[in-house]
């Protein structure tokens, strides 16, 4: 007989992006080539004074425990670094190590979501946040991010949709899966309308943060005092260092919450790889170039896919402000995205997610990666093209 497991876990969710590269592989295995723009993954290595900075504290003999919210160097060198790139003022006292940026989504969300709670989330959106909302047992409100605003947020749609028993807004700017980045006049107003709703915590998720493109500033919400005591900030090393691997991340918490996130830690994960974060302390004390060269080749990598998606019959692609993802609607295809998906991926031999693995309104979208070469994303395009001519959607029936 089999155990009795609890009822959350039925609300748990899951996230497409891994599902759909278990299938790409098994494809491969099976000898068919496939071109990856599904996972969200940079195809850079760590820079390499990242990589001997981790393998010289394993030599050093940094094998054993670290404090629960991680090395106050490495706390330091993150309060220095959003002073650098944000003129962002932080303790190191309220920056916790975590493994991973899922660890802040999660804890943030358990701490003030419960039955009989509101947690206001971007949809579409990064599929955890509508998986962990459910699992905490607070009631989901989706916040439609459309094609028409270029998948910003608008500040009015936000405030309508709090109420007594809001707990928290989750923000993501740039935004997976769209690409979408809201500018400054948008955040400016949130922030006003948020005093009318002092106890409305907010969690950005920044990671994406130093991805943006043809001169737009990223807009941290560090930068407003009047939220200092209920911001929880999400970051850290993955994207911006090609460090995915390394599952290290950080957040930074309210003077209130911190000592509650530590013991979430303790309970959890009980500290961070100690090796991972001497690497991450080399990433923010070291050379920076490395990131400035990727950013670059994201950007160009932008104008190929973008161009490429708006010549495919039944695509329409608006350009993504930031992170290196497109969202293109593909309605005029005829296909669901999830048919598409499965078609571009068994008939195509290219890999992208579904829209709806995002929400519900990213029905009749489908997120690309252009993690990936302008050669590759090339081949993916004409695969496609040819793909679509072959199996119109009359024919899928």
């Amino acid at each position: 007989m089999d155990p009795i497991l609890a009822e959350r876990m039925g609300r748990l969710g899951t996230e497409t992006a891994f599902e759909v590269l278990a299938r790409a592989k098994a494809l491969e295995a099976k000898g068919k080539s496939i071109v990856s723009l599904s996972i969200g993954q940079p195809d850079f290595r760590t820079p390499e004074h990242i990589v001997e900075a981790g393998i010289k504290a394993l030599r050093d003999g940094h094998h054993g425990y670290t404090p629960a919210n991680g090395i106050l160097p490495l706390r330091e060198a993150v309060a220095r670094d959003l002073h650098r790139r944000l003129g962002a003022t932080v303790s190191p006292e309220q920056v916790l190590i975590v493994p991973g940026g899922k660890v802040t989504m999660f804890f943030a969300i358990m701490m003030l979501g419960e039955p009989g709670a509101e947690i206001v989330y971007p949809n579409p959106g990064f599929p955890i946040y509508e998986s962990v909302i459910k699992f905490s047992g607070a009631t989901p409100v989706p916040l439609p991010l459309l094609e028409k605003n270029g998948f910003a947020f608008e500040a009015d749609d936000i405030l309508s949709r709090l109420t007594e028993r809001t707990r928290l807004v989750i923000l993501n700017s740039p935004a997976n899966p769209t690409g979408g980045v809201t500018p400054k006049d948008q955040v400016d107003k949130l922030v006003a309308g948020l005093r009318n709703f002092p106890k409305v915590a907010v969690m950005s998720d920044e990671i994406y943060g130093q991805m943006t493109y043809d001169g737009r500033a990223h807009v941290s919400l560090l930068n407003y005092p009047e939220l200092a005591d209920r911001l929880i900030l999400l970051d850290g090393w993955s994207k911006t260092y090609a460090m995915t691997g390394w599952r290290l991340g950080y957040s930074v918490w309210p003077k209130s919450m911190i000592a509650h996130a530590e013991r979430l830690a303790i309970n959890s994960h009980s500290c961070v790889n100690a090796s991972a974060q001497f690497a991450g302390l080399a990433a923010l004390d070291g050379p920076q170039d490395a990131v400035a060269t990727m950013v670059a080749a994201f950007a160009e990598r932008r104008r190929v896919i973008v161009d490429e998606l708006n010549t495919i019959p039944g695509f329409r692609c608006v350009e993504p402000g930031g992170a290196f993802y497109a969202f293109p609607n593909i309605e005029g295809t005829g296909y669901t995205s999830r048919a598409l998906e499965s078609l571009l991926l068994e008939q195509a031999g290219v890999a992208v997610l579904s829209g709806t693995a995002f929400g519900q309104y990213g029905d009749g979208y489908l997120r690309f990666s252009y993690a990936n070469s302008v050669e590759n994303i090339r081949l993916a395009m004409q695969r496609i093209r040819t793909t679509l001519a072959a199996y119109p959607a009359a024919k899928s029936a």
